[in-house]
């Protein structure tokens, strides 16, 4: 069980690696196009949006299909989304501003989407830190409390990515109805597990 369990953490871990080799095949091929600063950065967007849908899929899947072997892979998918998350961020720092942290704190406080954007990732710092097994232990309840950040994080991450959205709202529209799925999914385990008839 242990070496299968291992297994499918690697495969998860891999694919994660992919878009980030695409990005840096494409990159140094001249494959990202006429802007490929926005090609970085709405990729790295949304590839941690996506790993963090993952992160909060994993528990109701687990817990509505009795696929106990996913749940290692809450924390895996969470340290992609976090990964991608920081990569997001450093192009815009890098890329867009050139470490010019007067400029970008500017940015930060007077546009709502890029505050938006900020606040997912500062949310989600606690999270990665706290991943460790050690943590797990050392904390006990206080780290399901915390980790519960991860719902926030997500919800300021839809937040930004509306917000960021200038014209084809389709993508921002499906991700955001996934979104409301698992919290609506959650707010159901919540409600059976008081009323003594929760899944295990």
């Amino acid at each position: 069980m242990a070496a299968r369990r291992q297994v499918i953490q690697s495969i998860a871990v891999l694919v994660g690696c992919l878009p980030a080799l695409g990005l840096t095949i494409a990159f140094f091929t001249d494959g990202l196009g006429a802007n490929p600063i926005e090609e970085i950065t709405h990729e790295t967007g949304e590839v941690a949006l996506i790993a963090l849908l993952l992160t909060l899929a994993v528990t109701p899947a687990r817990k509505l299909f009795g696929w106990a072997w996913l749940a290692p892979l809450r924390r895996t998918f969470g340290l992609i989304a976090f990964s991608y998350a920081c990569l997001h961020f450093l192009t815009y720092v890098a890329l867009d501003y050139f470490f010019d942290l007067g400029a970008i704190l500017e940015d930060v406080l007077e546009r709502p989407f890029v505050t938006a954007g900020f606040t997912a990732l500062c949310l989600m710092i606690p999270l990665a830190v706290t991943s460790t097994r050690a943590a797990i232990k050392r904390m006990g309840q206080r780290w399901v409390r915390l980790h519960r950040l991860v719902y926030l994080a997500a919800i300021a991450a839809m937040v930004h990515l509306f917000w960021g959205t200038k014209a084809d709202y389709a993508e921002p529209i499906v991700f955001a109805c996934i979104l409301g799925g698992l919290l609506l999914t959650r707010v159901w385990f919540q409600r059976q597990r008081r009323a003594g008839a929760g899944p295990n």
